[in-house]
């Protein structure tokens, strides 16, 4: 593949000099990989919205991309570095569930504990195996290597339990999973489920609640013309809740975890 693309998607922040260190190994490897900072802001130690946010995300980059993703509490333990092949994408980061949406997305992926040390830095440190094995595996792998020349493929790797959504009858309950950077508090929720229940089961307006308040579902952000909870369908195609030019979370008090329902009046 004629000039790679490898995104990184990490929990360490923009102050210290870790991604442009991993970049620098990178292309001290393949001089001709192109890399995309995904994003670097993913909440420490996160795994699950380090899942979410690469699941959301991979399908929108060129067949045959690498994606390095490290929200890593467990580097230096005994967890195994893995590289997951899905389709035409490659993932590359720590085996503690960081891939679960991936797994869920397709059952027939292949998981390889990366053991295979001649392709990683002669010394590996405890705390950044993102420069000592992630960083140096993305840039042989972008440069054409096997992937049976960097492990053994594995059957028992980690997988965290994302919430779905449940039916109750004619109400779909879900929870919030997310809170983005501008305070809009994402639910586990597609607009798909709604339609679904709407088309096929029952009738009516739908009533949208939180905490105790109910969320008006908008098609665009500047409906809004009060500071009033309203929800809309987010980029990732699940219902979000958010006041119009404010912090959402902040102003009503939005947590992760927050339980949801939505209902036919």
């Amino acid at each position: 593949m004629k000039n790679p693309v490898i995104t990184l998607t990490t929990d360490f922040g923009y102050k210290d000099p870790y991604t442009g260190i991993m970049k620098g190994v990178i292309l001290g490897i393949n001089p001709e990989a192109t890399l995309v900072d995904l994003t670097h802001s993913i909440n420490r130690h996160d795994v699950r919205e380090a899942a979410m946010v690469i699941a959301s995300s991979y399908r929108y980059f060129p067949s045959g991309t690498i994606h390095i993703v490290i929200a890593d509490p467990g580097v230096g333990s005994g967890r195994r570095p893995v590289l997951v092949a899905s389709g035409n994408h490659y993932f590359i980061g720590p085996d503690n569930g960081v891939f679960s949406c991936i797994y869920d997305e397709n059952p027939e992926c292949r998981v390889i504990h990366l053991t295979r040390q001649h392709y990683f830095l002669k010394r590996i440190s405890p705390t950044f195996h993102g420069r000592d094995i992630f960083a140096p595996v993305a840039a042989w792998l972008s440069k054409g290597l096997e992937l049976s020349s960097l492990g053994d493929e594995v059957k028992d790797y980690v997988r965290q339990q994302i919430p779905c959504p449940l039916k109750e009858g004619s109400a779909i309950r879900g929870e919030i999973i997310l809170i983005d950077h501008f305070g809009n508090a994402v639910t586990n929720i597609r607009i798909n489920d709604i339609e679904d229940m709407r088309n096929f089961r029952v009738e009516g307006r739908i009533k949208i609640m939180i905490n105790g308040n109910e969320a008006q579902l908008l098609h665009y952000y500047s409906q809004a013309q009060d500071n009033s909870l309203y929800t809309i369908e987010g980029s990732m195609g699940f219902i979000e809740f958010f006041v119009f030019g404010k912090d959402a979370s902040s102003a009503y008090g939005l947590r992760i975890g927050d339980s949801v329902r939505v209902s036919f009046a």
